[in-house]
């Protein structure tokens, strides 16, 4: 019996790309005693799943969110802590390209976190430019679950067609793929409405994670058009996605204030309803404590509704990750 059986889910995970980002986050190293807090309180409230990458930390912090992630679990005491389930994602570097390749970055990740990986994922599909170099990578994923160096393998940013033959691959090798994590929100639908993902998904067994949740955080409400817009490349983004999401953020807005919500909480609720596994970052101990407010109840099916609709009608949408195939 393979040891993927102790790889349980949460209804959320709490995303880690923040965690070391200096560029896009503006992290610095005074801030880990709050990265802790938020930690200790997301897996005290049963947000048990942290998703990071290799990649993740700019320039010398490389691997610093990986770093952290097994300080965190290695102080943390309390409730739920058997069920800590840390799910890192392997580049596909250009100089990666055997299975020992994708072995020995495990290792490392595996190294920084003090444990083994629990869920090891694809960070992309090399299928969009460097088709020949994805096999020795997938094979090395295969392999290290093949070991019982990892609980459980995923992918990340893969379309139907291109999972669809992962999955018949991994098949011959009794190799299940455990989940496919995909950018989705309201303002990022295309995952699911044009490729029908959800539905693969389905039929295969495998969850989806839905990363990105908050759309950068444009969702949040806290961001206007004429005023109040975050540092640096994400304000350039806002600034162009602003004006054409005002009917979706109106909608947000109307639900929240009916539920006694936030617009966060809403977004968030909604991918969980649609059958996801939303990872909205938390960088502060007020945006974990936010975003745990999205569980223990549901939107019914008019707001699902009305949702939907304001999010097809949207000028605008999220700019899709260049590594996203088909």
């Amino acid at each position: 019996m393979h040891s993927s059986e102790k790889l349980s889910l949460p209804l959320m995970g709490c995303g880690t790309w923040a965690w070391g980002n200096q560029l896009l986050w503006g992290y610095n190293q005074s801030m880990d005693g709050q990265l802790q807090a938020v930690f200790n309180l997301c897996v005290s409230s049963g947000v048990t799943l942290f998703d990071t990458g290799d990649s993740y930390g700019t320039g010398r912090l490389n691997g610093r969110s990986e770093s952290l992630l097994g300080r965190f679990t290695k102080e943390y005491q309390g409730a739920n802590q058997d069920h800590i389930c840390i799910a890192t994602k392997l580049a596909a570097y250009p100089w990666r390209w055997t299975s020992q390749s994708m072995v020995k970055a495990c290792q490392s990740s595996a190294q920084r976190l003090g444990k083994n990986v629990d869920l090891v994922q694809m960070h992309w599909s090399t299928a969009n430019y460097a088709p020949w170099q994805e096999s020795g990578l997938l094979d090395g994923l295969a392999d290290l679950y093949a070991q019982g160096l990892v609980k459980g393998v995923g992918l990340s940013n893969y379309g139907p067609r291109r999972l669809q033959f992962v999955h018949q691959k991994f098949a011959a090798r009794g190799v299940p793929i455990k989940t496919l994590q995909v950018q989705y929100s309201l303002l990022s639908t295309y995952p699911v409405t044009e490729l029908g993902l959800k539905d693969v998904c389905d039929q295969l067994g495998i969850k989806l994670i839905a990363y990105s949740p908050l759309a950068l955080g444009i969702l949040t409400g806290k961001y206007t058009e004429t005023g109040n817009l975050p540092p640096g490349i994400r304000g350039l983004l806002f600034r162009q996605l602003l004006p054409g999401v005002r009917s979706l953020v109106e909608c947000l807005r109307e639900v929240a204030k009916s539920r006694n919500k936030t617009m966060s909480q809403v977004a968030i609720n909604w991918c969980i309803c649609k059958g996801t596994i939303p990872i909205p970052g938390a960088k502060s101990v007020e945006q974990a404590q936010e975003n745990i407010g999205a569980l223990g109840w549901r939107l019914d099916s008019g707001e699902i509704t009305a949702l939907d609709q304001a999010a097809a009608s949207t000028d605008k949408k999220m700019v899709q990750n260049i590594f996203q195939t088909r």
